[in-house]
């Protein structure tokens, strides 16, 4: 089993790169939800994520709802700075997926009300609207790694 971080129709390639490099560094999987907002094979991209590509589980997606019939049954965690619940009131399990939206817009509506339950937020003052998405995701996975005791990680 392992923590998963899905994007959904991510924008900025660097922010996906960055996520990639935690994603390698700790084992956590990574889902890309299309359409992306740049190409896999940009140089952006690939300098974020340094040469630790060989190291990332990837998988790609048409659309989030691929992602939840793929993964029936799994935990999903949904950061929206909407969210009335902080990301450190959860417990979380090995095979939780955390999910994140595009940049400019977050998550749809529609999916926030639907999961109200399992929404979550990282707390911050009123001066921003919110943290970049990597260091978000960071924030949210390392969260999940102390809770289970950094799995293998040393």
């Amino acid at each position: 089993m392992a923590l998963h971080i899905v994007l959904v129709e991510p924008e900025i390639p660097a922010n996906t790169g960055n996520i990639s490099r935690t994603c390698a560094a700790t084992g956590v999987h990574l889902h890309l939800v299309h359409p992306l907002g740049f190409l896999t094979d940009d140089k952006t991209l690939k300098r974020a994520g340094l040469d630790y590509w060989h190291a990332v589980h990837i998988e790609y997606h048409d659309s989030f709802a691929e992602v939840q019939e793929k993964y029936a049954g799994s935990r999903f965690f949904y950061a929206s700075t909407k969210a009335n619940l902080r990301y450190s009131d959860f417990e979380y399990q090995d095979g939780d997926f955390f999910v994140f939206g595009k940049e400019t817009k977050g998550l749809p509506l529609e999916l926030l009300e639907a999961n109200p339950e399992t929404c979550m937020r990282i707390p911050m003052g009123e001066q921003v609207r919110s943290l970049n998405l990597s260091n978000s995701a960071a924030i949210v996975v390392y969260e999940a790694l102390r809770q289970l005791d950094f799995n293998d990680l040393r």
